[in-house]
C-alpha cells in the first residue's frame, strides 16, 4: 500500500514510545510496510540518569535495510537531558521505517518520544 496523502488525513492518533537503551539497538518506532500511515516523530528526549558518567547516543532511521543517521556518538552529559528530535525538526516514518537507537553504556539512557499515527 501507498503513503497516504496527508491533506487528505482521516484519522490522526497521539502516541509515545519509551524505552532504556542498551548497548544493543532498540527499535523505538516501527511503521509497518502495509500500515498505510505515515508516522510524525514530534520528539525524542534523552535522558542520563547515571549520576557520574556522561553517555552517548546513537539514532537513525531503518529504510530499505540501510541506516540513516540522525545522531552519531552524540555525548549526553551525567543527569542531564538532550532534545534530539523537537517540532521544529519533525521526521517522518514512510511504510516499512524504524526509528532505532542505541547508547554507548547499557541502562544509562532513557528515551521518551512522542508521534502521531496518521492515516
Amino acid at each position: 500500500m501507498a503513503n497516504p496523502n496527508m491533506a487528505s488525513a482521516s484519522t490522526i492518533t497521539g502516541h509515545s514510545a519509551v524505552a532504556q537503551l542498551s548497548t544493543s539497538t532498540t527499535s523505538l518506532i516501527t511503521n509497518g510496510a502495509a500500515s498505510g500511515k505515515i508516522i510524525k516523530i514530534e520528539s525524542v528526549l534523552v535522558s542520563n540518569v547515571d549520576g557520574t558518567t556522561a553517555a552517548d547516543v546513537n539514532a537513525w532511521v531503518l529504510r530499505s535495510s540501510v541506516a540513516y543517521n540522525i545522531a552519531s556518538t552524540v555525548s549526553v552529559p551525567a543527569d542531564s537531558t538532550l532534545v534530539l528530535v523537537s517540532r521544529d525538526t519533525t521526521i517522518y516514518l514512510m511504510e516499512g521505517d524504524t526509528f532505532q537507537m542505541s547508547a554507548s553504556a547499557a541502562s544509562d539512557l532513557e528515551v521518551v518520544a512522542s508521534y502521531e499515527e496518521i492515516s
